[in-house]
């Protein structure tokens, strides 16, 4: 009997079974999932740039009264409160999270002031909780000004037992300031560190102009300004549409300077390295690439830093260009680094989406605007309640004796008052507590004077409530205040992050910095086996190959060359000197090396000449020459140069050195024409240098027509024929040519190699 099959969806009371689509319940649980991480931990509110742990932090230290002007408390004490009443999570990385907003060179405007071990820019980590304190910083107060004011909602915190704000009322524009990283799922955010006087002169700017440009904003907010300085070489273009869209990222250099030691010496000092660069990794990758001679034109590096960033460099000799050096370094390390711009924030704390600049000012200015109204009504409502209470005081004192009998002599004064006067509970609760002692004359002249001025202030907030303008007006006065004690001629606002253009060097030159340089021979075999020998070889009879192998080619260079090598694809492949394999064994196969054709042979390689033109011819007679500089290949798929098709090949690539072309057929046929009715091409199928009635070309020379032609028989004789000799033999591009002079090797090729 088969087993019964229950439908999905349908449930099973008796055994308390319910039957769930399993597709229908991932996407559910795994949605809700996704949304607490994006909502409850890795994005900022756009309002505060704060992530729940910060904030909850912020909170527990504010209840803790850890103000700038307090005593500091132990790191444990304030992690144990924010774990067991807001952020059931785990110690240590709320600890972690603390340490982070305390450590000056990971964050601009530190929002904990820490007493300890809170790490260094090394990478070292924090002591341990129960040897650190902390208080809160000025920045920190800013964030939570009028927070007692009604000015931000609270909820329930995760056990019920108290309650904790939503958001923060955020007076400092925390979240560009400040920045923010995070990793949530199918998205993430990263927002770099900025100067919060510029902040504050686009939010001034966008109160009075809220549909200013983004260019405009950029005068202003010229871009990320990091806590260990740097200098940003991005181009004032890519900036302005990093800041449009919301996503981009800046290119960030150490600053450094040289020092001159006497004697025509000198050495580099970095005075600043990039933005979350850790010092020790980056000293160790510079070590690591002298000792795998990578630098050849560093000799040394040394860590002399104390409180501040000194590394010192020291070239290889006096001689070496600092800027080179310097260009190199940039190259290889991270004393250049990328940090990138993703503003995804969440708008009103609970939308994820990619802001640009103007958007996320203007959200904080709309959240300032909401707290200065929330905390005006507050103080109104305290003002009307205050000015309810002195009504009812001014009454008592008018009817002083009257109000002294009832409370003496009736049963129920409380509600005989209320009947006698009209007097709201509030104000008989303030008169039956009022003292004996303010029963005196100036206490009710005391009483007029705080009831007057309590008026005033409420027809002010009142205007200011009906008034649009007044708002924006006293939010500017609020910006401008944080922009003071923030400004750029404070010790903590000053900027940090210069601005700069990367110098233009020859790519070549830097290039060639990069690598030791070092007489090596190039080898390459008939079956394509490649391989670069330490020094220069004088006989390269005592090379050894593969059984079956001979040697195809061999030449002189230096490691910072170029290997060219052409295929009979008509493709032009480039390889480093430096990165040969070595002469052990008998090298690599070419095709590991570079991406080719299995139906493709390799034709020819030499070092690369960019001042030098080439010749380059197919199977059927066909060429053209080629500038050397353009055949260089920057990917290993090669670069197609001469157009051929099955069963049409490559055959040869020769240098241009002459004004004349010699072609000899398989028909052992010889035409010379002049170089110049040749066309120089970047790529193409190439003109006919000469006609075949059957078979194709052999072998192809250029030279000076003025001191005639050379070649080699079997024998190693070398034969010249002038240009008088050569007479019957000049002719016109494609023609067919006549056979070869007397004494022209019998492999009908030039040489007899």
């Amino acid at each position: 009997m088969g087993k019964e099959s229950i439908p999905p969806g349908s449930g099973d009371s008796e055994n308390g079974i319910e039957i769930v689509d399993l597709k229908s319940a991932l996407e559910e649980r795994y949605l809700a999932y996704a949304l607490s991480t994006i909502m409850g931990r890795a994005l900022p509110d756009v309002r505060d740039g704060l992530k729940p742990v910060h904030r909850r932090i912020l909170h527990a230290m504010r209840i803790l009264k850890l103000d700038p002007n307090m005593g500091f408390k132990k790191c444990a004490r304030i992690v144990g409160d924010v774990i067991g009443k807001f952020h059931p999570h785990g110690d240590q990385s709320v600890y972690d999270a603390l340490v982070r907003l305390a450590q000056s060179f990971a964050v601009r405007y530190p929002l904990v002031d820490g007493q300890g071990n809170f790490g260094n820019v090394d990478g070292d980590n924090a002591a341990a909780m129960r040897y650190t304190e902390a208080r809160m910083t000025e920045v920190a107060t800013f964030l939570m000004l009028g927070i007692n004011e009604d000015s931000v909602n609270f909820r329930e915190t995760y056990d019920g037992e108290d309650s904790e704000p939503i958001v923060l009322p955020g007076a400092f524009p925390n979240l560009l300031a400040n920045g923010s990283a995070g990793i949530a799922v199918g998205m993430a955010t990263n927002i770099p560190p900025h100067n919060a006087a510029e902040l504050c002169d686009a939010a001034i700017h966008l109160i009075k102009h809220p549909n200013a440009s983004i260019e405009k904003l950029v005068e202003m907010v010229e871009g990320p300004d990091f806590p260990t300085g740097g200098i940003i070489i991005e181009s004032k273009e890519s900036i302005i549409e990093a800041y449009k869209t919301g996503r981009g990222g800046f290119r960030v250099r150490a600053s450094w300077e040289k020092e001159d030691t006497g004697r025509g010496g000198y050495q580099i000092i970095v005075t600043e390295i990039p933005y979350q660069v850790q010092k020790s990794r980056l000293i160790e990758k510079v070590a690591d690439l002298l000792l795998n001679k990578r630098l050849p034109l560093l000799g040394d590096i040394r860590d002399e830093s104390a409180e501040d960033i000194r590394l010192v460099l020291e070239p290889k000799s006096r001689t070496v260009d600092p800027e080179i050096l310097m260009e190199s370094l940039f190259k290889l390390t991270e004393l250049e680094n990328r940090v990138s711009l993703n503003m995804n924030v969440l708008s009103q704390g609970k939308v994820p989406i990619v802001m640009s600049l103007r958007q996320v000012l203007l959200e904080w200015l709309a959240h300032r605007r909401d707290v200065l109204q929330r905390r005006s009504r507050f103080r109104l409502a305290q003002i009307e309640r205050r000015l309810e209470i002195l009504g009812g005081l001014l009454i008592a004192y008018l009817n002083i004796d009257e109000v002294i009998r009832i409370i003496r002599f009736e049963d129920e004064p409380k509600q005989k008052l209320i009947v006698r006067f009209d007097l709201t509970e509030i104000q008989v609760e303030a008169i039956l507590n009022m003292r004996l002692r303010a029963l005196a004359k100036l206490e009710e002249i005391e009483i007029r004077k705080e009831d007057d001025a309590l008026s005033a202030e409420k027809a002010q907030i009142e205007e200011l409530l009906g008034s649009e303008d007044k708002q924006w007006a006293t939010i500017k006065w609020e910006v401008n205040d944080v922009k003071k004690k923030f400004g750029k001629d404070t010790e903590l606002g000053a900027r940090r992050t210069r601005f700069g253009v990367a110098p233009e060097h020859d790519l070549e030159a830097i290039q060639n910095a990069m690598i030791e340089k070092e007489p090596i021979t190039v080898v390459l075999s008939e079956l394509g086996w490649i391989r670069s020998l330490r020094g220069h070889l004088a006989d390269f009879s005592t090379l050894s190959f593969k059984d079956g192998d001979a040697l195809k080619t061999a030449f002189h260079a230096e490691t910072i060359d170029k290997v060219v090598l052409f295929n009979t694809a008509g493709k032009f492949f480039t390889i480093g000197a430096d990165k040969l394999p070595g002469g052990r064994g008998h090298g690599e196969p070419v095709r590991v090396i570079v991406e080719m054709d299995n139906d493709a042979d390799i034709i020819d390689a030499f070092k690369h000449d960019p001042k030098r033109k080439l010749l380059i011819a197919s199977t059927i007679g066909n060429g053209f020459v080629v500038p050397e500089a353009d055949v260089i290949a920057n990917t290993r798929k090669g670069k197609q140069v001469l157009n051929v098709k099955m069963p049409v090949e490559a055959l040869l690539c020769v240098p241009v050195v002459g004004d004349t072309i010699a072609v000899v057929g398989k028909n052992r046929k010889l035409l010379a024409f002049p170089l110049k009715q040749v066309p120089e091409m970047g790529r193409g199928k190439g003109v006919r240098l000469q006609k075949y009635k059957d078979g194709h070309i052999l072998d192809i020379c250029v030279f000076d027509l003025a001191t005639g032609l050379t070649w080699q028989d079997s024998a190693g004789r070398t034969h010249t024929r002038s240009k008088e000799d050569l007479a019957e033999w000049l002719g016109e591009r494609a023609q067919a040519g006549r056979m070869v002079p007397k004494g022209f090797p019998r492999n009908g090729k030039f040489s007899a190699d």
